[in-house]
Order: C-alpha cells, then sequence, then structure tokens
C-alpha cells in the first residue's frame, strides 16, 4: 500500500498515512482540527543497464560483418 503525506493549512504539520488506492483521502488533521492537503513529491527514477547514455549506442564500426 502507498504512503501519502498530507500537510495541515492551519498549523503546517506534515503526516504521512499509509493508504489503499480506494480510501479515501484524509481531510482533517487530528492535533488541530485543520483541514489537510495532499503534498505531491517528485518520484526517484534510477535507469538500469545499457542503451540509456550516448556511448551506450551502436559502435561506429560495423559489427555485422
Amino acid at each position: 500500500m502507498p504512503t501519502y503525506e498530507y500537510e495541515c493549512q492551519r498549523c503546517h504539520e506534515r503526516v504521512e498515512a499509509v493508504q489503499s488506492f480506494s480510501d479515501p483521502a484524509l481531510s482533517v488533521h487530528e492535533n488541530c482540527g485543520g483541514e489537510l492537503k495532499k503534498v505531491f513529491s517528485p518520484v526517484g527514477i534510477a535507469f538500469k543497464g545499457t542503451g540509456f547514455y550516448k556511448t551506450d549506442s551502436r559502435s561506429s564500426g560495423s559489427s555485422s560483418e
């Protein structure tokens, strides 16, 4: 299950919640009663294997001979 991060609009505290895709989004901060908004962060991507760099492409010579 994914972990979602929310930020309270009143006290600016950040809260993490492990929720299913079908669960409703949290809307009220338990500590102060403020409105919660989902925080979207960039996802880390790791490219593994060959073919991702200019030097990984075909060699300059013909290898079919």
